[in-house]
């Protein structure tokens, strides 16, 4: 899986979850929050350490975790 410089995932963060870098917000939290419908800029107010940038990575981080998952039919 490829490297993303805004994620990282220790297991003695969050369990080992992936979250932004140098904070306990996760990636699930943030997607969560988008599809809630929360915009990136009403995110960024509501944990101003984070950017818009940390958002879209969070974004692709998912998007390719899921591009690499197994599917399994049975």
């Amino acid at each position: 899986m490829k490297t993303y410089e805004k994620i990282e995932m220790n297991p003695q963060i969050m369990f080992g979850k992936p979250v932004i870098k140098n904070t306990r917000i996760t990636v699930e939290q943030i997607l969560r929050k988008l599809s809630g419908g929360m915009t990136i800029e009403e995110i960024v107010k509501d944990h101003p350490h984070l950017t818009p940038e940390d958002i879209y990575s969070a974004q692709a981080f998912a998007a390719d975790y899921l591009a690499d998952e197994q599917i399994a039919f049975g």
